[in-house]
């Protein structure tokens, strides 16, 4: 009941916007995980489709209360896909359960809506981005019938070796004080997807994060040398110290800098690294948080995207 209540209210939401959407089950049985939101465009014929995928634990509801960029893509001729993964909402989004729902979603979409034909564009936020890197990764490496002709992810968690030292570092540093309860529960999440620390199961960390700096042979990402890809990310360092007890270890541009700089040595001269400054604020509210979907310039990557076609 909560979950059609939930429905019920987006699509007055965006109904106020003149917007047409569909909600569309892989599971008919069950409406908590594996299915789509898709924000139509007017125009006619569509230009392209975006896959939009939210952060850790975010509904589709939520994505379209934080950013305005599936209205601003449908405005365009653009179609925009957003999933909920096979574990729903707390989908880890890099895993291989995740990554076989990414692809059926993906795979749906194109086929129900003939979208066979079009660009193809894949994009999210946090561990959502780190979503769509994987997939790009993987599609892009494989026989898939579905190719990103363009990439973006907003802050997202790249190097999970990375993620889990720092996540255990915190925990470390907050002996005697309660501990951040998002990286307790990350270091036991991240384990489990790994199969143990990264002292234990490096191999698994490598195979698995999007991009990883111990990895000398840069496995991961070398099927994007030759893909326009962007990452965002807001550095404000001395907010993540004074509200979060965190510094530049801790902060997910860490990954995406190292990242950028690698495949562009590798020869991606596509591959950006755009960074904020003040942008970052948390609606309903406006509460400031550089960790936030408004960092981005939606009529700026939309120009981006239609500038690539694969």
């Amino acid at each position: 009941m909560k979950n059609k209540l939930l429905i019920a209210a987006f699509c007055c939401f965006l109904k106020s916007y003149g917007q047409k959407t569909e909600k569309v089950f892989l599971d008919k049985n069950d409406p908590s995980h594996e299915c789509y939101t898709a924000i139509l465009p007017d125009k006619s014929p569509v230009v392209g489709y975006l896959v939009l995928i939210p952060g850790f634990g975010e509904t589709a509801e939520r994505v379209m209360q934080q950013t305005d960029l599936p209205l601003r893509c449908a405005e365009k001729g653009i179609l925009t896909i957003i999933p909920t993964l096979t574990g729903g909402v707390m989908s880890f989004g890099v895993d291989n359960s995740s990554q076989k729902s990414l692809t059926a979603i993906i795979e749906d979409a194109s086929k129900k809506f003939n979208l066979a034909a079009r660009q193809f564009y894949i994009g999210g936020f946090s561990i959502g981005g780190s979503a769509a890197v994987k997939y790009a990764e993987i599609a892009l490496s494989g026989n898939f019938k579905n190719k990103p002709a363009a990439i973006f992810a907003i802050d997202p968690p790249l190097d999970f070796e990375r993620f889990y030292n720092s996540a255990q570092r915190d925990l470390r540093l907050s002996a005697g004080s309660q501990p951040n309860q998002e990286n307790v529960y990350m270091v036991g999440r991240i384990e489990q997807v790994m199969g143990g620390k990264p002292v234990d199961a490096l191999k698994s960390y490598h195979a698995i994060s999007p991009y990883s700096y111990s990895d000398t042979e840069q496995k991961a990402i070398k099927s994007l040398v030759n893909i326009p890809i962007r990452l965002y990310s807001e550095p404000d360092v001395n907010w993540w110290i004074e509200n979060r007890n965190a510094d530049f270890s801790a902060m997910n541009v860490l990954d995406g800098s190292a990242m950028v700089n690698e495949l562009r040595r590798l020869g991606n001269r596509q591959a950006e690294l755009i960074l904020t400054e003040n942008k970052g604020y948390r609606k309903p509210d406006n509460k400031r948080h550089p960790h936030s979907w408004s960092i981005v310039d939606s009529e700026g990557l939309i120009g981006w995207l239609l500038g690539n076609k694969g």
